[in-house]
């Protein structure tokens, strides 16, 4: 059986008018960025239409930015947002 843990997804400018603040997720261990994006899709039109492939998102990992590649640990936060955000 294969572990999971839990992540933390917030949401910024124009994707948080899209989805809200938020969303907690209860992943595989060792899941990457990528796959938590995927999951997200999977969740509702609304979220494959604000995070979907063809979209322009930009993620950052417990504050930092990363791309897709990126391995979430157990307790992370993950954050989505346009690639430009005003202040």
């Amino acid at each position: 059986m294969t572990e999971s843990m839990i992540v933390r997804v917030r949401y910024f400018a124009s994707v948080r008018e899209a989805l809200g603040a938020g969303d907690s997720l209860s992943l595989a261990r060792d899941a990457t960025v990528g796959a938590v994006r995927d999951a997200l899709i999977a969740l509702s039109p609304g979220h494959a239409q604000a995070l979907g492939r063809g979209r322009a998102v930009r993620m950052a990992l417990n504050q930092a930015l990363c791309d897709e590649s990126a391995t979430v640990p157990d307790g992370s936060e993950l954050a989505f947002f346009p690639p430009v955000t005003g202040g």
